[in-house]
């Protein structure tokens, strides 16, 4: 049995699950608090509250643009990533002049292959080992006959490999959509797009908040009915302060993205080299290629729910299975599509308050643990 004790002390519980949702960075709590007593009103009205909110709602559609290297008129604010993926795609669909088949690989997040199968046609391409898509076949299929669209995530959600969204050279009147949720703040948005999305619970702001940016001369029709709000891109009234807090998360996060970067690639690189060295595991998703916070492992033999339950004990909290299913551990789409170890699966990804002996710890305890659980069921 372990002999890794299975209370942590005090102060030492971890939360590794930061691709589903990172803690409210300081910068947002503070931004959010002042924003609750200023921009309660609505913004369209021309007293001085409505006209507080309004100015509001301008900064933080301002900061995020200048975040993000996009024109403000580019950004609005949704009700979550999931709205500002459906909006986004969905919108380039019904713009397109060419049909409603939509190209996009195995591997995108539910949030883009539900709003296909809601709107379009699937038109669902393979990917190699490491989750990526080939150029050539997205390219390919882009100029199939009734392709209107061509959907490519930045980086995968689930193993954080980097999907090839700037070597795209699409035909004339096919617009790309890119889900950023996974990337946006970590990583500089890349190119080509006509449409993208993010998420603002991932890079530290306040959940219920996404954010669609829409390029300036793209065919996007709202699919949804309209609004008479500040932006008719979307609809209901704007929730000002988690606009604002979103955006100074992302501004405190864009402003120490480099070192902050180097500092959990190191961190990843020593868990990657350590899992594989455990009997029977599988480290899988780019290990050069990817996202800097973000590591997913399997183990043969092992349950991924037990595995969950033993980590969470130690004072680790990891997520398991499907990153966007019902139900957390079902099967993960992701993993099956890279036609890799499905089975007691385990993806961890880092905090901006991750440390080195949060690692140590967690890398110590893991073998022992692995090993427990192999011999419950008698291996």
């Amino acid at each position: 049995m372990t002999n890794v004790s299975a209370e942590p002390g005090p102060g030492a519980r971890r939360e590794l699950d930061s691709a589903s949702s990172e803690a409210l960075h300081p910068a947002a709590r503070e931004a959010l608090l002042a924003a609750l007593d200023q921009g309660y009103a609505d913004p369209r009205r021309l007293h001085r509250g409505g006209r507080s909110a309004r100015l509001l709602l301008d900064n933080a559609r301002a900061v995020v643009a200048e975040c993000l290297e996009v024109r403000p008129d580019e950004v609005s604010f949704t009700g979550s990533g999931t709205e500002a993926v459906h909006r986004g795609l969905l919108g380039l669909l019904r713009g397109s002049q060419r049909g409603d088949r939509v190209v996009y690989p195995a591997v995108e997040h539910a949030a883009v292959r539900h709003a296909v199968a809601w709107g379009g046609e699937p038109v669902e391409l393979t990917v190699d080992e490491y989750g990526r898509c080939d150029v050539g076949d997205i390219v390919k299929g882009a100029n199939a006959p009734g392709v209107g669209l061509v959907a490519l995530q930045s980086a995968n959600h689930e193993v954080g490999t980097v999907q090839p969204v700037g070597e795209l050279e699409l035909p004339d009147g096919v617009p790309l959509f890119v889900d950023a949720c996974a990337s946006m703040g970590r990583l500089p948005l890349p190119g080509g797009w006509s449409a993208a999305a993010g998420s603002a619970h991932k890079w530290g702001g306040p959940a219920g908040v996404g954010v669609m940016l829409v390029r300036k001369g793209a065919r996007w029709r709202n699919p949804f009915p309209a609004d008479d709000r500040i932006d008719e891109r979307v609809a209901g009234f704007e929730n000002v302060p988690g606009a604002l807090a979103a955006a100074a998360a992302l501004q405190a996060v864009v402003a120490s993205r480099d070192s902050e970067n180097r500092r959990q690639h190191a961190l990843v690189d020593r868990i990657r080299a350590a899992v594989a060295r455990i009997p029977d595991a599988e480290v899988v998703g780019d290990p050069v290629n990817r996202l800097p916070h973000l590591v997913t492992f399997s183990f043969l033999y092992v349950d991924g729910e037990a595995l969950v339950h033993a980590l969470d004990r130690h004072g680790f909290g990891v997520a398991s299975g499907s990153a966007c299913a019902a139900s957390t551990l079902e099967p993960s789409a992701v993993l099956a599509a890279m036609r890799v170890l499905t089975h007691g699966n385990v993806r961890l990804s880092l905090t901006r308050d991750t440390t080195e002996a949060d690692v140590d710890r967690l890398l110590a305890l893991l073998p022992t643990v692995v090993a427990d659980l192999r011999a419950e069921v008698g291996l």
